[in-house]
């Protein structure tokens, strides 16, 4: 900030400025349209950064969570419902530093309470100044926030330090850049963004947008849409696995499970778009917000409302499937399925069914091939893949190793230890990434990806003596997307379209129309990529990402969209009811299974589907085809949004970045 402002921000007026050309086709002259100053201290987010400044120095001053009276007397009548079109540029500025100061209030005392109540409440005697925040830290096992954990960390170690500490030097440039965001987010809410050319453009709020919108959407608090809200799927889950734990004779079958999701849930409930803040937490300051809205840390901030979002997403997509891979009902049932399907007891594919096994093809299926006969053999390359005594040594000590260092409900849903289930959502990559996509190795990567595609365009070919055609090299990624249907020509041609869309640009402009520089200045241009064969950079690389991670949420390959916990429900409730039709056939093949063979015995679901698999038993392939099909299911049943993104939104959805008129300063 000294350097770009050449030590004064005040002064810096005028030192920076924008120009807009506008050019006839042909002309070798241009024309200026607007000629402006840029402010300097919203362009350069200096507004933010002396904010936060600001904010670590008054609380400093007491360290009680309250506002110095001088603070006060500036931020306490702060309106929500200002009207921005009407207020001068001043008076916006100002609301804004008001807000931000009270939003960061709300948020290291909502933060550090589970200290400061020890202290005051149970007479430990912690030093504030000198607690680890971090998520490494002793507290991180405490939920106390969805999303912005590291940050508000971070910003609370800050604030506890004793007056006079030198803190500017641990704030670091992406912490102002998170201010920022959480920032615009609620001023572009209130109709007001500013733009480099126009300074704050202004529109009336829309009254249709709600901020919790999604996180309640997610969570349906009020259980309103059967099969989509997460909290009613686990309280029915946690229901159903009960009841098949007392089947079995085993009360504790599930209670590891159950005790997990439990937790979790209580988690979402007390932190996730709602907190125990709004209520009061004793002899923690109540909300700064209390005039308004005492849940204002949510309800005023979008930019915490989506992250927040996207952690609980991430969280409940391990968790289901750190479920899946201890129980044998979903493999089983997908194989039985798929049996049904080419013998014709089912003419039509379940739609449930399906979109599961098409998901995680190569997690059912050895290879991904999918069995048109040996349906049994097929089952049990499945199951053996991953089976040898090397890879349960190695599963077991990777999860003694999580159980050890993980300090919070991340470590408890690591997929890393799984034997089955182990393709990760895109979101879940990104955090083990520590939000670096080139970190993501070609093992894991999504192949369904625009970031995939990227990699599988870089793999190498070479040409074929005998047949004198291009072949790709072996790789790991190209053989994840063999095994998921795509053919080597079409991987080959992934290339082309690559360079394609990297070289995509706009002409450059003739020098001539270009501004005079001072003498002894050249003008610099950014190096054009020359191949696929680069790292994605800048706005490419923001545009993949947001395709992609659409993708993931909300598009065409939904793996962070769908109740995985209801559709663990339906699997359960499937075989429920196909063993009460079978006990009450005495059907041979089940009795064998249930009762007869007491090694069957152990494993009653799984030795069942072997049998059926091999013998293709017709009264229990009909008895399991009219319960699969009885009502049919779909995976738009549960969706956690109700619908994914229509197809004719697709082009809306998939444009590119639009840099013109940014909304938010950091883009």
């Amino acid at each position: 900030m000294q350097t770009i402002t050449r030590g004064d921000a005040d002064k810096a007026k005028g030192m920076f400025h924008m120009q807009l050309l506008s050019v006839k086709p042909g002309a070798a002259t241009s024309k200026v349209e607007v000629n402006t100053d840029i402010d300097v201290k919203e362009q350069f987010l200096i507004h933010a950064y002396t904010d936060l400044v600001d904010f670590i120095n008054d609380f400093q001053m007491t360290r009680s969570g309250k506002p110095t009276k001088r603070m006060l007397s500036k931020i306490h009548n702060w309106n929500p419902n200002l009207d921005l079109q009407k207020a001068s540029k001043e008076e916006r500025i100002e609301w804004r530093r008001s807000y931000t100061v009270n939003w960061l209030y709300d948020l290291v005392n909502q933060f550090s309470a589970i200290v400061v109540q020890r202290n005051t409440m149970k007479g430990e005697n912690h030093d504030l100044a000198k607690v680890d925040w971090s998520t490494t830290g002793p507290w991180n096992k405490h939920r106390r926030l969805f999303g912005l954990v590291e940050f508000a960390g971070h910003i609370t170690s800050l604030a506890m330090q004793k007056p006079g500490t030198d803190f500017r030097k641990s704030i670091q440039p992406h912490h102002v850049f998170q201010i920022q965001c959480i920032v615009d987010s609620f001023t572009i809410s209130r109709g007001w963004y500013n733009n480099v050319l126009r300074g704050h453009v202004l529109s009336p709020p829309n009254k249709a947008f709600r901020l919790r919108r999604d996180v309640d959407l997610f969570l349906d608090r009020e259980n309103e849409r059967i099969g989509h809200g997460y909290l009613q799927a686990v309280d029915i889950l946690r229901q159903v696995l009960k009841k098949d734990a007392m089947l079995n004779g085993d009360p504790k079958r599930y209670e590891l499970v159950d005790a997990t999701l439990e937790d979790l849930n209580i988690d979402f409930i007390n932190w996730l778009g709602e907190s125990m803040y709004i209520s009061g937490l004793t002899d923690i300051p109540p909300s700064r917000f209390s005039n308004s809205n005492t849940n204002g840390v949510q309800e005023y901030s979008p930019y915490l409302c989506g992250v927040g979002l996207m952690e609980g997403l991430e969280l409940a997509y391990g968790l289901n499937f750190l479920i899946w891979d201890r129980m044998p009902e979903p493999f089983s049932l997908i194989h039985l399925h798929n049996m049904l399907v080419k013998t014709g007891y089912i003419e039509e594919e379940v739609g449930l069914y399906a979109t599961i096994q098409s998901l995680f093809l190569t997690t059912f299926f050895a290879n991904g091939d999918i069995p048109t006969d040996n349906f049994d053999d097929a089952f049990i390359s499945a199951m053996g893949e991953t089976g040898s005594r090397r890879s349960l040594f190695q599963r077991r000590a990777i999860r003694r190793g999580i159980s050890r260092t993980s300090t919070d409900m991340h470590g408890i849903v690591s997929l890393n230890a799984n034997r089955f289930f182990k393709e990760k959502s895109l979101l879940r990559l990104l955090r083990e990434s520590n939000w670096l996509p080139e970190r993501i190795t070609d093992e894991e990567i999504p192949v369904i990806s625009l970031m995939g595609a990227h990699r599988l365009a870089q793999v190498k070919s070479s040409k074929d003596p005998k047949t004198g055609k291009n072949i790709l090299e072996d790789s790991p990624l190209v053989a994840r997307a063999k095994a998921q249907g795509m053919p080597e020509d079409v991987i080959l041609s992934l290339s082309s379209v690559s360079e394609m869309l990297l070289n995509e640009s706009e002409e450059d402009i003739p020098e001539s129309l270009l501004p005079a520089l001072p003498e002894g200045y050249t003008r610099g241009t950014l190096p054009k990529p020359k191949s696929a064969d680069t790292l994605l950079s800048g706005t490419v690389l923001l545009d993949y990402l947001k395709r992609d991670i659409a993708s993931d949420v909300s598009g065409t390959r939904p793996l962070s969209a769908l109740n995985f916990t209801f559709i663990t429900t339906i699997f359960m409730m499937h075989w429920d009811l196909i063993e009460k039709e079978l006990r009450r056939l005495r059907n041979p093949l089940w009795v064998m299974a249930y009762e007869t063979n007491k090694d069957m015995a152990k494993e009653k679901r799984v030795s069942f589907t072997v049998l059926l698999l091999a013998d293709e038993d017709p009264e229990c392939m009909q008895v399991i085809a009219n319960v699969l099909t009885n009502p049919r299911y779909g995976v738009m049943q549960h969706v956690y949004w109700e619908d994914l993104d229509d197809p004719d939104d697709e082009e809306k959805l998939h444009q590119p970045f639009q840099f013109e008129e940014p909304a938010c300063n950091v883009m």
